[in-house]
């Protein structure tokens, strides 16, 4: 399979969230294992102007750093004090906007249980924030290969994004999150 290359990450958070579904993390961990699976079920973070985004009016903090980083980059952060949450940058440099990856379907299938959701699916391929900023375009340790699966727009399912209620209405009930319709490794709210 072929490694996704950066054009593929410079374009807006929304066409890169619905074109990343069916496209295949790779990671390869220091032991020397390789493991992938298909990204299932991913969330749009658009830009400062979505109150739910860690850049939200242009904010910068040491957190946030990577998001203002050219698309293709990782930007990984721990939430509730013990889980990741694994995005990938969007879009220009300096225009903070990323994709949350939510579900992966490994290869092995019967690890589901253990990759339908963000928490878990960083446990399972061993994310954490000795990946912040990694540039995924030219890594050793994380890439995206393109499968030879094409996700039709009709097997791709819209909705609110899970847990934003802070966002205000607008932003919590914009149809951000994005999976494909009927898989089974797609986390369940």
């Amino acid at each position: 399979m072929e490694r996704l290359k950066r054009h593929f990450f410079t374009k807006n958070a929304f066409t890169v969230s619905k074109n990343i579904l069916g496209k295949f993390l790779v990671r390869k961990l220091p032991n020397g294992k390789t493991l992938r699976g298909k990204i299932v079920e991913v969330e749009a973070y658009p830009g400062p102007e979505d109150r739910a985004s860690h850049a939200q009016g242009m904010k910068r903090t040491k957190r946030n750093q990577a998001e203002y980083l050219m698309g293709g980059h990782v930007y990984i952060y721990l939430v509730y004090g013990m889980y990741w949450d694994f995005n990938i940058v969007t879009g220009p440099a300096d225009h903070p906007q990323c994709f949350l990856i939510r579900a992966i379907e490994p290869e092995n299938n019967s690890n589901i249980p253990q990759t339908n959701g963000p928490g878990k699916l960083c446990r399972y391929f061993a994310l954490d924030k000795s990946l912040y900023g990694e540039d995924v375009t030219i890594s050793k340790k994380i890439w995206f290969e393109d499968g030879k699966e094409k996700v039709l727009p009709k097997n791709i399912v819209a909705t609110a994004r899970i847990g934003i209620d802070y966002a205000g209405p607008h932003w919590a009930r914009r149809k951000l999150r994005f999976y494909i319709k009927d898989n089974k490794a797609v986390s369940k709210p």
